[in-house]
C-alpha cells in the first residue's frame, strides 16, 4: 500500500520526536538506527527513505528537542524555569529534558551539522531568554546576553555534573540546590536576565 506524502512526512516527524527522547537519554552513540526505528514503530530498511544518514536524523532530532525546549520556556517566567530545571525530577529523566545537559558532549564530537543544530539551539535559548528587552542600549543588551549565557551555561553544567553522581549520592543533590540558590539569587538581581 502506497503511503500518502502527508503520512510520509507525519511518519518522519514521529521518527524525530522517538530520536529526539532516545538519544537524550541514551546518547547519540547509545541508539542504533535498528533500535530508533523498531522504537518508533517501524522497519530498520524504512530508515533511509526518511534520512540521508544517521547524522541527519541526529541533526534534525536536536533541532527538535531545542525547539521543544523553547515551548517549555515560553510557557515559563524564568525563575519557575529554573527552579525546575534544576530539580531532581529534571535531572531523572534526561529522555524528557534539555538537549543541551543531555547531548552537549556527545554534541563536541559529531559532524558539524550536528554542532550547527546546537548553535541554532543555543542561540534560540539565548533569545527566548531575552523576554521583553529588545530596544535596550547595546551596551545593556550585550550584558544581559553575557548574563544569560553564563546562566545556561550553569543551569546546564549543574545538571551533567548532578548525573554524573550516582543517584543516591549527597552531592547530586547538593550540586543541583546550590546552582539553583546560586541562579534564582542572580535573576533577582538582574532584571534583563
Amino acid at each position: 500500500m502506497k503511503v500518502t506524502k502527508a503520512q510520509a512526512q507525519a511518519n518522519r516527524a514521529h521518527i524525530v520526536e522517538t530520536a529526539s527522547a532516545l538519544f537524550r537519554e541514551r546518547g547519540f552513540d547509545g541508539v542504533g538506527v535498528a533500535d530508533l526505528m523498531a522504537a518508533a514503530g517501524f522497519t530498520h530498511g524504512g530508515f533511509y527513505k526518511h534520512f540521508g544518514s544517521k547524522a541527519d536524523l541526529m541533526a534534525e532530532s536536536a533541532s527538535c528537542g531545542f525547539a521543544n525546549s523553547s515551548e517549555s520556556l515560553g510557557e515559563m517566567d524564568a525563575a519557575a524555569f529554573l527552579g525546575y530545571y534544576l530539580s531532581r525530577e529534571h535531572r531523572d529523566n534526561p529522555g524528557q529534558g534539555c538537549t543541551m545537559a543531555a547531548l552537549c558532549s556527545d554534541a563536541a564530537r559529531q559532524p558539524t551539522s550536528v554542532k550547527q543544530a546546537f548553535v541554532a539551539g543555543i542561540e534560540a535559548q539565548l533569545a527566548a531568554g531575552q523576554g521583553h528587552h529588545a530596544q535596550v542600549e547595546a551596551t545593556a543588551a550585550q550584558g544581559a546576553r553575557a548574563e544569560r549565557i553564563a546562566l545556561i551555561a550553569q543551569a546546564v553544567g549543574a545538571i551533567v555534573l548532578s548525573r554524573s553522581c550516582p543517584d543516591d549520592s549527597s552531592l547530586a543533590e547538593e550540586i543541583l540546590e546550590v546552582c539553583r540558590a546560586d541562579v534564582l539569587a542572580r535573576l533577582s538581581r538582574a532584571p534583563d536576565a
